[in-house]
């Protein structure tokens, strides 16, 4: 689907407000000088509550339009990609393994996508930080199901929104910290510990 990267930016501009906030939290962090997040890890405050409680979010757009993201710590099950591309209503002729299912966020959880290493280019990969990319999901499985896919992948059903200025407002209110983008985090480390890990990061690199 080559208009993925259109979709992107139009489903951006016209989210609702998809981040809920169950508690005050401090105002003190300064985002003033950075215009996008993109290819950073957005790491749930610990007061924040439902649907990101301990979340780890990839963010892959971010601007004046507004924001979209991956949550990358919440695993659902393994299932086979056939089954899967069939589920998208794609072909599935000749695939072959499983892959983990991830639940991306709350908005639109009837869409698949994929996170993966920029090893792999499909003809409608939008790059998200040189080192990590994002696809609807039927074109990366189907390759990745024919041993032909991303040296990585997580797949991912929904996403997470921002309206414009929504982002911005919540990491100046403090209900986000963030770090670079981080392969081990995204892909490797155990998705129990990814919250925990990646507050550790930010700690480490905070002044």
């Amino acid at each position: 689907m080559r208009y993925l990267k259109r979709w992107i930016l139009a489903t951006a501009a016209s989210l609702l407000p998809a981040a809920m906030l169950h508690a005050a939290l401090p105002t003190d962090t300064d985002v003033s000088g950075r215009t996008s997040f993109a290819g950073q890890l957005l790491i749930a405050s610990p007061a924040m509550g439902e649907p990101f409680a301990r979340a780890v979010i990839l963010v892959a757009r971010h601007g004046s339009d507004g924001a979209l993201g991956i949550v990358i710590n919440r695993p659902l099950d393994s299932r086979p990609i056939a089954r899967v591309l069939e589920a998208l209503g794609a072909d599935a002729s000749g695939v072959t393994g499983s892959v983990g299912i991830f639940q991306g966020g709350p908005v639109s959880p009837d869409i698949g996508l994929v996170v993966y290493t920029t090893d792999y280019h499909g003809s409608d990969s939008v790059d998200i930080d040189g080192r990590v990319a994002l696809s609807e999901a039927a074109s990366v499985l189907h390759d990745i199901g024919l041993g032909k896919g991303p040296r990585k992948s997580l797949v991912a059903f929904g996403y997470a929104g921002w309206a414009p200025s929504q982002l911005d407002s919540e990491l100046k209110a403090g209900a986000w910290v963030t770090v670079p983008e981080d392969p081990v985090l995204v892909f490797d480390d155990d998705r129990t510990k990814v919250w925990a890990d990646a507050l550790a990061l930010h700690k480490t690199k905070a002044p």
